[in-house]
């Protein structure tokens, strides 16, 4: 009888270091599961366009798949078909689009092409007039590439147009996606500091441009692995990128290279020094007499004159920018009124 008793308690206690195992189980879990939870709600919700990886262009069940991949292969490997060493012609300085345009233009933040086909033509004040599509392309290839223009009939034309019209088919007319423009940044009160930004370049952007901004070639020299920030194989000073604002949203979203928007490596104020090092360097000069005709429509931060205003062109290059642009302001309120 005492044996049977002995079993039956053992049993018990048995059970109950189950039961309180199970629960304790349960009870860590649920602790888990609540952490991760609150993990979740803590990260930023993505509600930007990201435009679809290549992997999805439709390379044979779409009468155009072909060219559309070409165009893609263009977009990322500029160099490869149109550079000093291209294969196809010798147009452009050897960086490819995608250095500018990442991730072959569907980077949030990363001068993606998500707004491109829904907002072309259009009316460019730079260009005096409205402006196509392949226009738009040029103007790339004579600015950020240095280079000169493609035929628009060309099959190289015809190609990039194509990858561009696949990324954004899903997007209606006239409509601006988020992330399909550079991400504004708050303006300083003082001027970009150029020393301030050489040391931000050393320590966060020469281990892949190195020291001297020439870039890093790639392994069989038809290209840039990383591309140069200045020099003759950099971008002219009639590109976007020469104007600090661009430059300066670009690599706060963007750099060092990996960088996600969400969670920037550089402040603000870093982002507007590094970019103004950069663009007091040397680089190609292109003559830019025919743009901007009307100076009133001019950026604050274009670096060149003649403005409207009385600024510098220092100022105008490098900030501060709130007076500037509050003049500007009042300079075109003026004249619509006349």
């Amino acid at each position: 009888m005492k044996k049977n008793w002995f079993i039956i308690t053992l049993v018990c206690v048995t059970v109950l270091v189950v039961i309180n195992g199970i629960v304790s189980d349960n009870k860590e879990q649920k602790r888990k599961e609540k952490e991760f939870a609150a993990f979740l709600k803590s990260e930023p919700v993505d509600t930007v366009w990201r435009g679809s990886p290549s992997s999805q262009i439709p390379y044979y069940s779409d009468p155009k798949g072909k060219l559309i991949y070409y165009g893609y292969q263009l977009i990322s490997n500029t160099s490869y078909y149109l550079g000093p060493k291209g294969i196809v012609a010798h147009v452009t300085n050897g960086m490819n689009c995608q250095n500018c345009h990442l991730d072959a233009g569907t980077r949030p933040f990363g001068n993606n092409f998500g707004k491109v086909l829904p907002t072309y033509p259009q009316f460019r004040a730079r260009n005096n007039g409205v402006q196509t599509v392949y226009q738009r392309i040029n103007d790339c290839m004579q600015r950020s590439m240095n280079g000169r223009s493609l035929d628009s009939n060309s099959t190289e034309m015809k190609a990039i147009y194509a990858y561009i019209q696949w990324l954004d088919k899903d997007i209606p007319k006239n409509v601006k996606y988020g992330g399909t423009s550079l991400k504004k940044l708050p303006y300083m009160d003082s001027a970009a500091n150029i020393v301030s930004g050489k040391q931000v370049y050393i320590t966060k952007c020469q281990m892949c441009h190195g020291a001297d901004g020439q870039g890093q070639l790639n392994i069989d020299e038809t290209g840039y692995a990383y591309p140069p920030l200045w020099g003759k194989h950099s971008y002219n000073d009639g590109a976007g990128m020469y104007r600090l604002t661009n430059i300066a949203a670009f690599v706060m979203a963007n750099m060092p290279y990996g960088t996600d928007y969400h969670h920037p490596a550089l402040t603000a104020e870093e982002a507007w020094d590094v970019g103004a090092y950069i663009n007091s360097q040397p680089r190609p000069h292109l003559d830019q007499s025919a743009d901007w005709k009307n100076i009133l429509k001019k950026p604050f931060d274009f670096p060149f004159g003649p403005y409207a205003d009385n600024f510098s062109e220092a100022q105008h290059k490098y900030g501060p920018y709130p007076t500037v642009i509050k003049a500007d302001k009042a300079l075109q309120k003026a004249s619509a009124k006349k």
